[in-house]
């Protein structure tokens, strides 16, 4: 197979997936609207009863600032995970044996998708940089384009995990099932909304094991360069990178896989 035509269904497919998300304006209200809410009703109504006084990074420090970086990550893993219901409906309506039989590698749909996946996140990690001065975070040039490649690396890898399990689904009911299980405690323990200093072994080895963890380390690290905030960073950025760099070729390889072995 030649390398241009390899690339060329990349496009395709990755080309497919971000039109798709850009005609669907609900899409569009929800990647606002969920952040939004976490963010105000709950941000601010657990910061209105509580500071940071006991932990590592000092007094004064504002929970709303504390859980930007996590409203970040939680908004990239829905709409990763869920982004992957469209292999789903592709296979209700045909589309998906197209691809199959097509005369290119299945593999190559896969990484389109995945790609798709990562500029959709990029684009939707843009926007809600938009409600930075709701959680009184400092915005800088740099800080903006290393949030953005962060965003497109946590993208990919969950967009990733989201294929390779929509690719072992044969109905839209067991996929919704199976996202229901991996979403929410994925969320719960990345750090997004309480520091994962002092928590019980058990939870604590929970937390490592979570991808989300590193990702929403490793926008802490690029939002909060300097300050108090600091503190609660939990990795340098560069084992953040390379945790989530080695688990996106992992899950690439079983994205990859389950295309692979797919009937048609």
């Amino acid at each position: 197979m030649r390398p241009a035509r390899v690339a060329k269904v990349v496009y395709a497919i990755w080309y497919r997936e971000t039109v798709r998300f850009s005609r669907e304006r609900t899409r569009w209200l929800g990647m606002i609207t969920q952040p939004l809410f976490y963010l105000v009703l709950v941000g601010y109504g657990i910061s209105s009863a509580m500071t940071f006084r006991q932990t590592p990074a000092g007094p004064g420090v504002s929970y709303l600032a504390f859980m930007y970086p996590g409203i970040l990550g939680m908004s990239i893993l829905f709409m990763s995970l869920f982004s992957a219901i469209g292999i789903i409906w592709d296979r209700e309506f045909g589309f998906l044996k197209e691809v199959l039989v097509a005369p290119a590698p299945r593999w190559a749909a896969a990484a389109g998708k995945a790609l798709g996946i990562a500029t959709v996140a990029v684009f939707q990690t843009a926007v809600l940089l938009l409600l930075t001065p709701i959680a009184h975070v400092p915005v800088g040039p740099v800080m903006i384009v290393e949030t953005l490649m962060v965003a497109s690396g946590i993208g990919f890898t969950l967009g990733c995990l989201g294929i390779l399990v929509a690719g072992r689904m044969q109905s839209l009911e067991s996929f919704q099932l199976i996202m229901n299980v991996l979403t929410l405690p994925m969320f719960f323990l990345s750090g997004a909304l309480y520091p994962l200093h002092g928590l019980p072994g058990w939870l604590s080895a929970l937390a490592h094991i979570d991808p989300l963890t590193y990702g929403v380390d490793a926008l802490r690290n690029v939002i909060y360069q300097d300050g108090p905030m600091r503190a609660l960073v939990q990795y340098p950025l560069g084992v953040d990178i390379l945790v989530l760099a080695g688990t996106a070729v992992v899950l690439a390889i079983g994205a990859a896989w389950s295309f692979e072995t797919q009937k048609c």
